[in-house]
């Protein structure tokens, strides 16, 4: 599987006053046959992200709407798990139910921030709400440091969570140096989930220090994960499995920096989807987001 890139997509955030800058983490939720709505996290001029929506219209020439002038999710209460910033995971639908699984972050002081997962529930196409002011996961035996960036799946009823997980801190010259890979988790209702420590994806090298965004798609053949992971910069890699545990890292699939552009230094934050008989990937490129999205299709 290679990827062609289609180009970058502007997105005009001028009707949302608490949007400053970036548009990071995209999330698709399909509406037709060629309309996306599109989530993604912009942060306000205190860098704190909250989580905005688009849409995709993918008749003709691909182009982005303007980003609506409310948040989907705004920030967590002044103490909570996420009161300086929301981020985009994945939405899962259920019914009437539509669960926005997110990250929430939080201020440190020995270390720069603290994340925890979170979920916020629509109801009947309404707003999206909290059902607790607590982290869906909090920190644990398991996961002692930070979980993030949990990404749901619904087989029957078993319902399926690949997250990012800290392992370590480290304390270094420039400052603390995060540590996470990717873990499992499992849940019969999709809000109490039970971990064991599970490491699907973990470092390959001295260098790799942080994973992101895991993105899974299950195929006839077998499970997809595209997932974001870094050495000095963030670069988008690929791994299969057969049962959506074992994971293997596979050296096609993924997408690299490339150019003297937009994406010329990291890529990363890979959301795949499928649509008119073709797989699409939006991602994020420089700077965790700041110079927008863009979108590649699969020529396999």
């Amino acid at each position: 599987m290679n990827w062609r890139r289609l180009g970058r997509l502007p997105l005009d955030t001028s009707g949302a006053p608490w949007a400053a800058t970036h548009a990071a983490l995209p999330v698709v939720e399909r509406l037709d046959a060629h309309r996306w709505a599109v989530y993604v996290s912009v942060r306000d001029t205190d860098g704190r992200a909250r989580v905005g929506r688009t849409l995709l219209d993918m008749a003709g020439e691909p182009r982005l709407d303007p980003l609506e002038p409310e948040p989907a999710l705004d920030l967590g209460r002044l103490g909570a798990f996420d009161d300086s910033g929301v981020t985009s995971s994945c939405i899962v639908r259920r019914g009437d139910l539509r669960l926005l699984y997110y990250t929430g972050w939080s201020r440190g002081v020995t270390v720069p921030f603290y994340l925890a997962a979170g979920v916020a529930v629509s109801r009947c196409g309404g707003v999206f709400e909290r059902p607790s002011l607590a982290p869906l996961l909090d920190r644990s035996a398991v996961d002692p440091f930070l979980t993030a960036s949990p990404f749901v799946a619904v087989e029957g009823e078993r319902w399926r969570m690949w997250y990012v997980s800290g392992s370590d801190w480290d304390a270094t010259p420039s400052g603390p140096r995060h540590y996470y890979n990717i873990r499992y988790a499992e849940s019969s209702d999709g809000v109490n989930w039970q971990r064991n420590g599970l490491v699907c994806l973990d470092y390959a090298t001295e260098d790799e220090h942080a994973f992101a965004r895991p993105w899974v798609v299950r195929d006839a053949d077998g499970y997809r994960m595209w997932f974001a992971v870094r050495g000095a910069r963030y670069q988008i890699a690929m791994a299969e499995s057969t049962d959506g545990r074992a994971w293997a890292r596979v050296t096609d699939g993924g997408l690299k920096a490339q150019g003297s552009g937009w994406e010329s230094d990291m890529v990363e934050y890979p959301c795949v989807f499928d649509g008119d008989g073709r797989r699409y990937m939006l991602y994020n490129g420089d700077d965790y987001g700041r110079s927008g999205l863009g979108l590649a299709v699969a020529d396999e």
